[in-house]
This record gives structure tokens, sequence and C-alpha cells, in this order.
């Protein structure tokens, strides 16, 4: 048998000692493949659940008899419930067993979905929304964590590819799914389809998910979780508020008005807490009890692996979202046809993150972040040409293109950023990437949506066409998109393979 490591906070998984040694054989036992394939399938049906709301928000519309603001709390409920769970999740990692936490994620998550489908009203469908967020926000912190401490680190880059595969294809099916769900069935269908595969993936993990090492039992610190609720929380809602800031100041000054008082208190709540939240860490890791430990900022590779992702994070959730936008309100594209244009790209995304994985571990980071980074920003350049007269075509393989590119990205920083730590630091880490994903995000949607909004109503006031002030107003967008893939080219030279770097892993020093 083989020795293992079974210190306090490598997240329950025995790590095999090849892995520490670095060994030619990067091979799972069957044990700890069950959980990686487990939890990627987990991964992928929650990332799958969200990117279907979009499409369903219309009809949610008009079968709940809501207003346009109440329909986007749907969204932003589960955007404040992620960013309040995903700091703590580097705290429960070390505290629970990995079989526990995946239990008590896919139960609520399963639970959640649940009450969705059977939702009598707007009401309990935002509650069910929540719930579900509270189980989804714990799988990826989870998943990036059980891969760095059972996999060896000349291997992780292939393993790290399979993730690539669920980012990708969840996403592009989704609103595939939705597109051909809503034109058939009730949006009740789309919560009708998940339900069933949560639960088998629920079921199969409880019955071969074991615990296979040892866990921490530091006290948990209920000042740092209020904090970071209303630190990360305070700031992902005023980010969510800007968009409905600007419409409503077009529309109505007074609303508008008491709209911009929402946002800032919102914001200031969100900053002070924030800044007592990182004091409150810096105090507490002194003795190893922090909720979220930061000295994982200690690794210059791993903080500039974050900021990379935060960027990539802002350019391409805002372009995302902005661009079925354009497809519907300037091309008159619909929900399926949008989803099929999106598909191919997330195809060869899905396709190509193991072999970018692969060539990750032989060859580091510099042979795929350079090219990279430098086909995701021509494209996103390439998107402010886009026009009335922009065929799906253009936009099928303009996507695809910048999806190649995206695949070339965020394995490399992934399992850059996580193995430039210590392994006790691990769970820590993903968490930190899960919370600045989905700050960025949040924020690039944000600006986008907003300058989208503020400049197609400009156009629109200006006499242009609906079509024409939509162009005009998408391409101011994604003119944000591309600005912010700019810094990544840059960053792109500096990101360093860990095994290759002398300094790798200072952050316990």
């Amino acid at each position: 048998m083989a020795a293992t490591d079974t210190r306090p906070g490598t997240g329950d998984i025995r790590i095999p000692a090849r892995a520490e040694a670095g060994a030619a054989d990067a091979r799972l036992t069957p044990a700890q493949n069950r959980v990686v394939w487990l939890l990627l399938a987990a991964a992928f049906v929650a990332i799958l659940n969200e990117t279907t709301m979009g499409i369903a928000i219309p009809h949610l519309i008009g079968d709940l008899g809501i207003t346009a603001l109440q329909a986007q709390w749907l969204t932003t409920a589960f955007m404040l419930t992620m960013a309040v769970i995903i700091p703590i999740t580097g705290f429960l990692l070390r505290r629970f067993t990995t079989r526990a936490v995946f239990v008590a994620a896919m139960s609520l998550f399963s639970l959640g979905t649940l009450i969705a489908l059977v939702a009598p009203g707007y009401e309990v469908l935002v509650a069910a929304r929540v719930v579900q967020a509270s189980g989804t926000a714990i799988m990826m912190p989870l998943l990036m964590t059980t891969l760095m401490t059972v996999v060896a680190p000349h291997a992780r880059g292939r393993m790290m590819g399979r993730v690539s595969v669920v980012i990708a294809l969840a996403p592009a099916i989704g609103p595939t799914m939705a597109g051909l769900v809503l034109d058939t069935l009730s949006w009740r269908w789309i919560f009708g389809i998940v339900l069933p595969i949560a639960l088998v993936a629920l079921g199969v993990g409880a019955r071969w998910i074991h615990n296979l090492g040892e866990t921490t039992r530091a006290p948990i610190d209920a000042l740092s979780i209020v904090l970071s609720a209303f630190g990360f929380g305070g700031i992902v809602f005023g980010l969510s508020q800007i968009g409905v800031v600007a419409e409503q100041s077009t529309a109505d000054s007074a609303t508008g008005a008491l709209s911009i008082v929402t946002l800032s208190v919102a914001f200031g709540v969100g900053v002070v807490s924030l800044g007592l939240f990182v004091w409150r860490q810096i105090v507490l890791q002194r003795v190893d009890d922090a909720l979220l430990d930061l000295r994982v900022f200690r690794s210059l590779n791993f903080s500039l692996a974050i900021g990379q992702i935060a960027l990539l994070s802002i350019a391409f959730f805002g372009a995302i979202t902005v661009l079925p936008l354009y497809m519907k309100t300037v091309l008159g594209i619909g929900a399926l046809e949008t989803g099929l244009a999106v598909l191919p790209g997330a195809l060869v995304m899905g396709l190509v993150g193991p072999i970018v994985g692969r060539v990750y571990d032989r060859r580091g980071t510099r042979v795929l972040l350079v090219p990279g980074t430098i086909i995701a920003s021509a494209l996103l350049w390439f998107y402010t040409t886009f026009d009335q007269s922009t065929t799906i075509w253009t936009i099928a393989v303009a996507q695809t293109i910048l999806s190649l590119g995206l695949a070339m990205s965020f394995t490399p920083l992934f399992t850059a950023s996580l193995a430039s730590l210590q392994p006790r630091f691990y769970s820590y880490g993903s968490a930190v990437l899960g919370t600045v994903q989905q700050v960025a995000g949040a924020a690039g949607i944000a600006l986008m949506v907003t300058v989208l909004t503020a400049v197609t109503a400009s156009a629109a006031g200006a006499g242009a066409t609906e079509a024409a002030a939509g162009a005009a107003g998408a391409d101011a967008a994604f003119l944000i998109a591309a600005i912010a893939s700019v810094p990544m080219i840059v960053g792109a030279f500096l990101i360093r393979k860990p095994a290759d770097t002398p300094e790798a892993m200072p952050a316990g020093h």
C-alpha cells in the first residue's frame, strides 16, 4: 500500500506518496478516480442549471406576472448567495470530509431544484434559487481542491483539462436546452430535467465517495462570516444594480435617484465590511484560524494568475452576456438559434481542453497563455465591428475561435495558480479563485450591460432605429471587453508553471 499524507488541511483525500515525489506514474486509484468523475458530473449539472436561467427570464415574466426588475432577482439572488458562500468554502473543505461536503452541496442543490420545479409563485422561486446557489457555490472549490490534492504535480494540467470541458460544455448546452424546452414545454421542465440528474449524482456520490484522510478541528469565526457576507454580498449586489440604475434613471428621475442611493449604500457597506474582513483574517491567520487564509497571496505566481483570471472573467462573462442580447435585438435571432450559434465554440473548447492540459504538463504556461490571450483579445476587438449586417455564421466562427483562445488560457491559469501553493492552502486558494471569478464576472456583466443600455438609449434618442441603436450599444460594450483583454497579453509572459519556478509555493513561509 502506498504511503500517504494525512496532514490536517489536505482536504480529506489521501495523497499518494508518488504525487508528492512527482514520480512518472500519475494514475489515480479507482477510489480517487470515482471522486474526480463524480465531482465533475456534479459541477456540470450545477453550471448547466445556472446557464438556462437567462433564456427563461422572458417566459417567467409572462407566466408569473412579474416585472423585468423583479425577474432580475432570480439571477441577482443566485449571484449574491454565491458571493457569500464561496469565501467560506476554504474553511469548510478543511473542517469537514469530502463526502460530507459533497452530500451537503448536492442535497442543497437538489432541494433547491425541487422547490423551483413546484414553486407556486415568484417569491418561492427566488427562495429556491438561493437554496440552489448554496450548493452550487461549494462544488467548484471542492472539485479544484480535490484535483490539486490527489493528482501528481506533473499530471495536473490534463486533469484540469477535464474541468475545462465542464466549464465549456455546460454553458453551451444550457441555453440550447432551454431554448428547446421553452419552445415546446413549460419553464418548469428546465428544473424537471436537471432534478433527476442531480439526484442520481447525489445517490452515487453518497455511495461511492469515501473519507480517505483527516480533517482539522479549527473553530469557525462567526464575525468573519458576517463580515464576508456583507463585504462580498454588498459589492456583488451593488454591481448587479448598476444596470438597473441606468435603466431607471432614463425612465424616471425620482426612481433613478432612489436606485443610486441604494447602489451607493450597498457599495459603501460592501467596501467597509470587506476591509474589516481582510483585517480579521490577517489577525486570525497568525494562529491558523482564518476563515479565508490570505497568506495565499504571498505567492507572486498565484497573485499574478488570479489577476489574470479576474481580467479574463470580466471580459468573458460580460461578452457572453451581451452577445445574446445583440443577436436578439439587432439581428432578430431567437433563443434556440442563439444557443446553436455558440455551441460549436463550446464544443471546441471542451475538446481541446484535455490537449491543452497535456501541453501544459510538458511545456508550461507561456506556450499556451501567450497565443491564447492574443487570440482572445483579437477576437474581442473583432466583436466591436459587429453591426446590423453581421451574419450568424460570422458570429459562430468568431465565437469558435474565441473559445479556442479561452481554452488555451483557462486550464494553465487554474493549474498554475493553485499549484503555486502549499497543499494545506489548496482549499483557501480554490475559495479565492471562485470568489474572484464571481465578483469579476459580476463586474464585467454590470459594466457592459450598463454601457449597452446607456449607448443604446442615447443612439435611439438621436433618431437611430432600434436595430442600429442596439448595434451601437453592443459595440460599445464589446469595446470594454476588448480593452480589458489587452493587459492579459502582458500577464501571459509573467506567469510560470510552478514546477519550473524555484520560488514555487512560498505561501506558507
